[in-house]
């Protein structure tokens, strides 16, 4: 298939161009400099110069080729309402392209706010919907087009995609380590996250375009559950430094705006994942990476 890809040079993107080419396929992926142009083409995709605003590019894009996975998002922390909707804007006229095709169309989406209280399961409905919601409520719009003949999968990534190179969340918890000193957990540390290696990730957005049905939730997440503590102990160790409780009052001055997410729950399934497409993780486990050395840069 040729297959385009947005977010083609980011941290997951990258990877899943990799496994893309790796099994054959063609992809064109968008880039938004002559560096990130350079590296597509030095792997052997073809690149489209633009970014996620450039809608004339993105429609063309999806209309050139057979399946779209859309990974790429402005992730503007200071203003996320135009994130959102970006987001909204570029899921839209990518998928207006594809009606009628019963083309993949593989969109991103967290795993934040699905549900409360318990592990996300992949039949939790995202409650986000239209245009003011998180991430312009992407997911149910995309969703929405598959009564037009567009094959919609969407893929929920753990909160930590980890992998020596990462500069997610994990990364920004070093760099709080590093700054303060010591390696902190919120309260008692117990919130849980899930987690999932990036090649691990790459494997099941490969797995989503080949062969999952239309309306598909896959949960990219290896380990359902990674206590807070078990992160900022297994920094700590790797970095050599104390670790120690942060209240929640103390946890925005100490851990900038990565708190929020720290002290959110993000646990999921993904056992509904596995069994569909045949999914088996084998990357490290996250505590493992940190061990390793991965985030010790």
């Amino acid at each position: 298939m040729r297959v385009f890809v947005t977010g083609a040079t980011g941290w997951i993107g990258s990877a899943t161009v990799d496994e893309l080419l790796g099994a054959g396929h063609d992809v064109i992926g968008l880039a938004r400099s002559d560096a990130s142009a350079a590296a597509l083409e030095s792997k052997g995709a073809t690149p489209l110069r633009g970014g996620l605003d450039d809608l004339d590019v993105l429609r063309r894009g999806a209309s050139d080729a057979d399946a779209v996975v859309h990974l790429a998002n402005k992730h503007d922390w200071g203003n996320p309402a135009e994130s959102d909707r970006a987001e909204r804007a570029a899921v839209e006229v990518m998928a207006d392209a594809l009606v009628g095709t019963d083309a993949p169309f593989v969109v991103a989406n967290g795993l934040s706010g699905i549900v409360e209280g318990r592990a996300a399961l992949e039949s939790d409905a995202s409650p986000e919907v239209g245009p003011d919601a998180s991430r312009g409520g992407s997911e149910n719009l995309a969703l929405d087009y598959i009564a037009r003949g567009v094959r919609t999968v969407i893929v929920r990534f753990a909160p930590s995609v980890h992998g020596a190179g990462d500069w997610g969340f994990v990364a920004f918890l070093r760099d709080a380590a590093k700054k303060r000193g010591v390696s902190g957990y919120i309260g008692d540390g117990s919130v849980e996250w899930s987690a999932v290696h990036r090649a691990d990730a790459a494997r099941l957005i490969r797995a989503g375009v080949e062969q999952a049905p239309a309306g598909t939730r896959m949960h990219a997440v290896a380990e359902e559950s990674v206590t807070t503590r078990a992160i900022a102990e297994a920094l700590g160790k790797a970095l050599d430094l104390p670790v120690v409780s942060v209240t929640a009052e103390d946890a925005g001055e100490h851990f900038g705006f990565v708190s929020g997410f720290f002290a959110t729950p993000m646990a999921a399934s993904s056992a509904r994942t596995r069994e569909l497409l045949d999914w088996k993780p084998t990357g490290p486990t996250l505590v493992e990476d940190i061990l390793a050395g991965a985030y010790s840069g």
